[in-house]
C-alpha cells in the first residue's frame, strides 16, 4: 500500500509499504479520507522531539474515516463486520487505570506504555495511508448520510465538544473563542449546542471571514485590541467562558484578559513556548483556567449533532488532495493566505 512517511523533520515521502495486519480486538480499515490537523504540522516539523513521534520514520494521521476491510481475532464479538463504515479517533487507552475507569481515557495513566496504550498518529503509526489498523475502542459507526470526508472531521468535532464541556458553557453564556481554525469554529457550534447566548470569535484574515459567514460575532485581532474589543461588546464585563483554541502565548493572554470576573477559560491549543499568566487577576477575580485534551467520550455524543447539521463539519473543508500530493497539501495548510481550514487527503 501507499503510506506517507516522515523520514525526519520536514522530509516527507510517499512509500510503498506492507499492508499491516490486525491483531486481537483490532480491525484493518481502508482509509477513504483523512484530514490534516494542526498537530500533524507540528509533528512534521519535529516540534515535539522524542514525544510525538517517539522516533522517525513515522506515519502521521489521526482524523479519518473509511470502511472495515478485515477483522482481527475477537473484533467480531463487538458487532463489527467487514464493510462497516467507520470514523476513527486516536486514543487507544489501557482501560484499567484509574483515569480510564473514571471515563477520562484521554488522560490514561499508562500513556505510551508498550502493550497498554497507543495514540494513533502521535506515538503510534497513523492513518495517512491506504490502510490503517486500529483497536475496536477507537472506531465508531459512521452515521448514514454522512460521507467519508465529513466522517474524517468527527474526531475534531468531538475535541471541540470536549473543550466546550471543559469550559462549562451554560445556557445564555457569552463565549469568546481565540482562534478561527477548525477547532475554534467547531467550538463555536459546540458552545451553541450547550446553549450559549453569544459566540464571539477572535482571529484574523480569511478564517475570521469564515467565522462571520457562519454567523458568529467577530473581532479582528489585527484591527483592534482583542481584549478591549470583547469588553466593549459585553458592556465592559467580559465573556463568561473563553475557549482558547489557538495555542499561542499571546492568544492565551487575550483569552484570560477577556474573561468576566468568575469566568472560566478552557485551553485546547498547545503552545510550544512559555506563557505568562496574570496570577494576581487569576486569584482576585477567581478565574478558572483548565486544560482540554482531545476528547473523552464525545465521539458518540457529537455524531447526532454532525448528522443533523448542528456541528457544521462540512463547512470546515476547504481543500482536497490525493495522498501523493501530501507535501503540497501541508504547504497549503501552513499558508494562512490560502484560506485553508480543513484539508482532506483521499488515499
Amino acid at each position: 500500500m501507499e503510506a506517507l512517511v516522515v523520514a525526519e523533520p520536514n522530509r516527507l515521502e510517499i512509500q510503498e509499504v506492507p499492508v499491516p495486519r490486525p491483531g486481537t480486538n483490532e480491525v484493518l480499515a481502508r482509509v477513504r479520507a483523512v484530514s490534516i490537523c494542526g498537530t500533524d504540522a507540528h509533528l512534521v516539523r519535529g516540534d515535539y522531539p522524542g514525544f510525538w513521534p517517539p522516533a522517525f520514520p513515522f506515519t502521521p494521521g489521526h482524523e479519518w474515516a473509511g470502511e472495515i476491510a478485515e477483522l482481527g481475532p475477537g473484533a467480531a464479538r463487538y458487532g463489527w463486520q467487514v464493510g462497516d463504515r467507520v470514523a476513527g479517533t486516536s486514543h487507544d487507552a489501557c482501560g484499567v487505570c484509574q483515569k480510564c475507569v473514571e471515563g477520562r481515557y484521554n488522560l490514561c495513566e499508562n500513556y505510551g506504555r508498550e502493550g497498554l496504550h497507543r495514540q494513533y498518529g502521535h506515538n503510534y503509526q497513523g492513518a495517512d495511508a491506504t490502510y490503517v489498523v486500529q483497536g475496536v475502542k477507537t472506531i465508531f459507526r459512521l452515521p448514514d448520510g454522512l460521507g467519508f470526508d465529513e466522517g474524517a472531521l468527527i474526531d475534531p468535532a468531538s475535541i471541540a465538544l470536549h473543550v466546550a464541556n471543559r469550559g462549562g458553557v451554560s445556557p445564555g453564556d457569552t463565549v469568546a473563542i481565540t482562534g478561527a481554525g477548525a477547532i475554534g469554529l467547531l467550538g463555536g457550534d459546540a458552545a451553541l449546542i450547550r446553549g450559549a447566548g453569544r459566540v464571539i470569535v477572535i482571529g484574523r484574515g480569511l478564517r475570521l471571514g469564515k467565522a462571520a459567514a457562519l454567523g458568529f460575532e467577530t473581532v479582528d485581532a489585527l484591527a483592534a485590541d482583542p481584549v478591549a474589543a470583547v469588553r466593549e461588546l459585553t458592556d465592559g464585563l467580559g465573556a463568561d467562558v473563553v475557549l482558547e483554541c489557538a495555542g499561542v502565548p499571546e492568544t492565551v493572554q487575550w483569552g484570560l484578559g477577556t474573561l468576566r470576573r468568575g469566568g472560566r477559560c478552557a485551553a485546547v491549543g498547545i503552545p510550544t513556548a512559555g506563557v505568562e499568566i496574570p496570577m494576581q487577576r487569576l486569584v482576585l477575580d477567581e478565574l478558572d483556567l483548565v486544560g482540554s485534551r482531545a476528547s473523552a467520550g464525545e465521539m458518540r455524543r457529537v455524531m447526532p449533532h454532525v448528522a443533523q447539521g448542528r456541528m457544521r463539519v462540512g463547512e470546515m473543508i476547504t481543500h482536497r488532495f490525493p495522498l501523493r500530493d501530501y507535501a503540497r497539501a501541508m504547504s497549503t495548510f501552513n499558508d494562512r493566505d490560502s484560506g485553508a481550514i480543513k484539508i482532506i487527503i483521499n488515499p
